[in-house]
C-alpha cells in the first residue's frame, strides 16, 4: 500500500513517520496497522496524533521458548517471501532509493495483477474443466 526505502542505518522509528505519512496521504480509510517491536514508543504516539491510525506492536513475550508464529507477523513475512520473487529486488541492483521504490511497487503490481486474473493451465495438463 505504501513504501519508504531508506539507508540500512535508518532506525525502524523514524522510517516509519515518512510511511505512515504516506499511508495515510493515500488510503484515508485506514485505521489500524500492525507493527513489529521495532517501531514500539513514540510511533505509537505520533501516529495516533498525527495520522488518526493505531499502530499496534505484535510482540514476542518473554515466556515463548522456540519458534512460536506470532500473530498477523505471517503476514510480513509472506509479503517479504513473495517480493524476492523479483530478480532485481534479490540482488540490490538499485542505487537509488526511488527506484528500487518502484521496483518493490512494480513487483506487488505483478503479484497483484496474476491473483485478478487467476492461474492459467498449463499448455500440457490437458483439457480444461468446465464450469458447472
Amino acid at each position: 500500500m505504501a513504501v519508504v526505502v531508506t539507508a540500512a542505518s535508518v532506525q525502524d522509528r523514524e522510517a516509519g513517520v515518512p510511511l505512515l505519512a504516506r499511508l495515510r496521504a493515500f488510503y484515508f480509510s485506514v485505521r489500524l496497522v500492525w507493527a513489529d517491536g521495532g517501531c514500539a514508543g513514540g510511533l505509537v504516539d505520533w501516529a495516533a496524533e498525527k495520522c488518526r491510525l493505531t499502530l499496534e506492536i505484535v510482540k514476542r513475550s518473554d515466556d515463548m521458548a522456540g519458534f512460536v508464529v506470532l500473530p498477523r507477523r505471517w503476514v510480513v513475512e509472506r509479503t517479504l517471501s513473495r517480493l524476492m520473487r523479483s530478480r532485481r529486488l534479490v540482488r540490490d541492483y538499485e542505487t537509488l532509493p526511488a527506484m528500487h521504490e518502484a521496483m518493490v511497487l512494480w513487483s506487488m503490481t505483478m503479484l497483484m495483477s496474476s491473483r485478478l486474473a487467476g492461474r492459467r493451465p498449463s499448455a500440457f495438463s490437458g483439457p480444461v474443466p468446465r464450469a458447472r
